[in-house]
C-alpha cells in the first residue's frame, strides 16, 4: 500500500462515517499521510481526526475512534492506532512479492509517482547557473510527479538546460548530470572524468548496467522458453518467506521519489538508484536456469522481479533526465 492509496483509504473511512450518520462534516477532498515519526506508532499518521473536530462539534478523540473502527480490517492496513489528541497511526501490511511486481507493472516507469503534494505551489528563482539549472530542471519533474504544480518563477515553464556545452561536449549529458545531482546540494560535483569508465567503481555505469542486464535476462528467458510470472507468497522469488532486499529496496521507491521532492535532494534518487543496482546484479545469478537445471515457477518469479527492478532503475534514471541503454 503506498501513502496515495492509504490516503484514499482513510478519506473513504470519512465518507463512510458520514453517510453512517456517525460524523456531520465535509469529506475533505484530500487526506493527507506522512510518515510516523521517530519512537511513533507504526508506519504512517495523519492528523485527519484533529482537523474535523471542530466542524463535527466533538473531541478529535471521538472522532479518532470513529474512523479507527471503520479502517481496522481495511485491505492493506494491520493495525491502526490512536495516539496523542487524536492522531491515527497506521501499520501496514507487508505487501507480497507479486503485490509488488504487479503494482510496477501496472504503473510502468511512473511506478512512485502520486498525489501527495497536490495544492502545493513552488516556485524556483531563474537558474543563473549549470548546476542549478540541472537541479531545477529535476527537482521541477520531482515535484510534480507527486502533484505539485511547480516550475520557475519568470514564465513558470520547465527549463530544460544542460550543462556547459564544453562539459557535455566531454562527458556526454548522462555524466554530465549524474556528476550534479548525485552529489548532496551542499556538497561538490562529483569528478567527471570516472563517471566514463566501464568499471563497477563507476556508479553511473553500475546503474545503467543493471538496467541493461535486467532487460537482458527477458531476451535470454523467452529463449529458454521462460517468461516472468510471480507466484504467490513475499518469498516466492527466493523460494523463502523472509524478505529479500531487492523487493525491499523495488517496496521503498515511492517513498524514496517523495523524500526527495520534499526535501528539494535529487541525490537521494541516485542512491537509491545505486541500491537496487547492486541488489540486482548481486541478484542476477539466481534468476534463469543453469545448466541442466529445468524452469520453475521459481525462474519466473525472479524474472518478474528482475524485470520490476529494471522499471525502476529506467524510471528512476528518467527522473534524473538520464538514458536507461537496453543493451551496454
Amino acid at each position: 500500500m503506498t501513502p496515495a492509496d492509504l490516503s484514499l483509504t482513510v478519506q473513504h473511512a470519512v465518507r463512510r462515517a458520514v453517510d453512517d450518520g456517525a460524523l456531520r462534516v465535509d469529506v475533505p477532498p484530500r487526506v493527507k499521510v506522512e510518515r510516523a515519526r521517530p519512537g511513533g506508532v507504526g508506519e504512517y499518521a495523519s492528523s485527519v481526526a484533529l482537523s474535523l473536530a471542530r466542524p463535527a462539534g466533538r473531541p478529535a478523540l471521538d472522532v479518532a475512534s470513529v474512523l479507527k473502527a471503520r479502517l481496522e480490517g481495511a485491505a492493506g492496513i494491520l493495525a491502526v492506532d490512536i495516539t496523542g489528541p487524536g492522531f491515527l497511526n497506521f501499520t501496514l501490511r507487508p505487501e507480497s512479492g507479486a503485490g509488488l511486481v504487479r503494482a510496477v507493472r501496472a504503473a510502468g516507469l511512473a511506478y512512485g509517482r502520486g498525489d501527495a503534494l497536490a495544492g502545493q505551489t513552488v516556485r524556483f528563482d531563474p537558474p543563473s547557473e549549470a548546476r542549478a539549472s540541472v537541479v531545477v530542471d529535476c527537482l521541477t519533474g520531482l515535484l510534480r510527479g507527486q502533484g505539485a504544480d511547480a516550475g520557475v518563477e519568470a514564465g513558470g515553464e520547465r527549463p530544460y538546460v544542460h550543462p556547459g556545452a564544453d562539459e557535455t561536449a566531454l562527458l556526454g549529458t548522462d555524466a554530465a548530470r549524474w556528476r550534479l545531482l548525485r552529489a548532496a546540494p551542499h556538497d561538490r560535483p562529483l569528478d567527471g572524468p570516472p563517471l566514463l569508465v566501464r568499471h563497477e567503481r563507476n556508479p553511473l555505469f553500475r546503474v545503467q548496467y543493471a538496467h541493461s542486464r535486467a532487460r537482458r535476462l527477458l531476451v535470454n528467458g523467452a529463449q529458454l522458453g521462460v517468461l516472468p510470472a510471480y507466484g504467490t507468497g513475499a518469498g516466492a522469488a527466493h523460494g523463502t518467506d523472509a524478505e529479500d532486499p531487492l523487493s525491499a529496496l523495488l517496496r521503498d521507491h515511492p517513498d524514496v521519489l517523495l523524500a526527495a521532492a520534499r526535501h528539494r535532494a535529487p541525490d537521494r534518487v541516485a542512491r537509491h538508484l545505486e541500491a537496487v543496482a547492486d541488489a540486482l546484479l548481486g541478484f542476477q545469478h539466481t534468476v534463469l536456469p543453469l545448466g541442466d537445471e529445468k524452469p520453475s515457477a521459481a525462474h519466473r518469479s525472479r524474472l518478474a522481479l528482475a524485470e520490476a527492478a529494471g522499471t525502476v532503475l529506467a524510471g528512476g534514471l528518467s527522473v534524473l533526465g538520464i538514458s536507461a541503454p537496453d543493451r551496454i
